[in-house]
């Protein structure tokens, strides 16, 4: 078999088997398949496209290229949700601490933040002591104890996707379905959860800009899903605007902490109910707004709020930072970002939102780049709300005061003000099954 053949056949519209698809993969997995030859097969793919049967063949090579996770030591029914990603996005550390505390297993591994959007990982890791590291057997053995770790991937973990990914990202082949469905899903299926909920993010803050585009990528991972044997369905959720009103690592802990107590922003914390109640129906809690029920009971009695203290306080961290959420390390600077004009804020730009938080030092460009995890966005004003002239509609946080001129201006940019009200939008446009 000669890769060659393989890039002619599909830049001729044809059809991949799966034995090519996975001659492919074991090259890039191997390193006997030079750069040049995997990317002009990929552009070959952005033009020319997948079927689902190639697009699952690609997904399950890109699973079997590494290591795979045996959860069959996990006593219970084990689940997951998966986000394509957005800005101020803390859904995860709501909603596994909201299932787990109704029994479910939560063994989940998350990524970390690059560019605009934000990483469950580094969030984490804002909380003093916490190990987002675990040896296979502290990892089962705490699932099994208070059913819930949250970890960073394996390195070799998928490995296939890692290079794949790092050629698509400079090679603007990062946008095709079959290549975006196959990353997200190899990895998630390399993980042996039982039930997966997809959160599949549309609008300007995500990597899916129309509902259409988000709907036929999240049909596609459910298909996928379904032909491994999963349970998975995938909610069509807003990102036409930041969830809630915190962007930044430590300002999203302190966000979700309030959630966790029923005080949390009304669409962060809608949005995480139906996550949860979806995931406690796939495993057979009951329907989906029953199951929802059941999550908003662990808000008000504070059975999920005292599950994410406990495994913080497993996993290393200091458990005091969540008791009191006043004690996590504040930005040495803050400013000020007021309007420039009165009216209502009809739309923001929620990806440029996130490239500010970046700016300020709560991201990273390079996988190598450092964070400032107590740098951020307080939004104090958002898409529908009046504002007047000289108005605060933001704070921004840093260690670096050099870094607000830019990053405010950015945010200003991205504001969009004017003088009648927008018509509210949905935060779930659709749910996939």
């Amino acid at each position: 078999m000669r890769m060659y053949d393989i890039i002619k056949k599909k830049r001729d519209g044809g059809e991949l088997t799966r034995e090519e698809i996975g001659f492919f993969i074991g090259g890039v997995t191997d390193g006997s398949i030079p750069d040049y030859q995997i990317t002009a097969l990929l552009m070959a793919i952005y033009f020319r496209g997948m079927t689902v049967r190639e697009t699952c063949d690609l997904t399950f090579a890109v699973r079997d290229s590494g290591e795979k996770v045996d959860f069959s030591a996990i006593k219970g029914i084990r689940a997951d949700k998966h986000s394509t990603g957005g800005v101020g996005d803390k859904t995860s550390l709501v909603v596994a601490p909201v299932v787990a505390s109704l029994g479910l297993k939560v063994a989940k591994m998350s990524g970390r933040g690059l560019g605009h959007t934000g990483g469950t990982v580094d969030k984490l890791e804002s909380i003093d002591g916490f190990r987002t590291t675990l040896s296979d057997e502290e990892f089962i053995g705490q699932v099994n104890g208070i059913g819930l770790a949250i970890v960073g991937q394996s390195k070799q973990f998928a490995p296939a996707d890692k290079k794949l990914y790092a050629l698509r990202d400079v090679t603007a082949t990062v946008d095709s379905m079959p290549l975006i469905a196959a990353s997200i899903m190899g990895k998630k299926l390399a993980a042996d959860d039982d039930c997966i909920v997809l959160d599949v993010k549309t609008g300007s803050g995500s990597f899916m800009k129309s509902v259409e585009e988000s709907r036929a990528l999240a049909r596609l991972m459910v298909d996928i899903g379904k032909s491994a044997g999963k349970k998975i369905v995938a909610l069509i959720t807003n990102m036409d605007r930041p969830l809630g009103y915190a962007i930044g690592n430590s300002l999203e802990v302190i966000e979700a902490v309030e959630t966790l107590h029923g005080r949390g922003p009304e669409d962060l914390t809608e949005v995480c109910m139906t996550l949860a109640g979806r995931m406690l129906s796939l495993a057979g809690y009951g329907t989906p707004e029953a199951c929802m029920q059941m999550a908003r009971r662990t808000l008000s009695d504070g059975s999920a709020f005292r599950k994410l203290l406990e495994a913080v306080g497993t996993q290393g961290g200091d458990p005091r930072l969540i008791e009191d959420p006043g004690r996590f390390p504040r930005a040495k600077f803050s400013f000020s970002v007021q309007s420039v004009s009165e009216g209502y804020i009809r739309r923001v730009d929620t990806e440029e939102y996130g490239l500010a938080s970046l700016a300020l030092g709560a991201g990273r460009n390079t996988a190598e780049d450092k964070i400032d995890f107590s740098a951020g966005i307080f939004l104090r004003k958002k898409t529908g709300d009046h504002v007047r002239k000289g108005e605060e509609i933001a704070t921004l946080y840093s260690s670096d005061r050099e870094k607000f001129a830019p990053a405010a201006a950015k945010l200003l940019a991205a504001t969009e003000i004017g003088s009648e009200r927008p018509e509210e939008e949905a935060l779930v446009y659709d749910i996939v099954e």
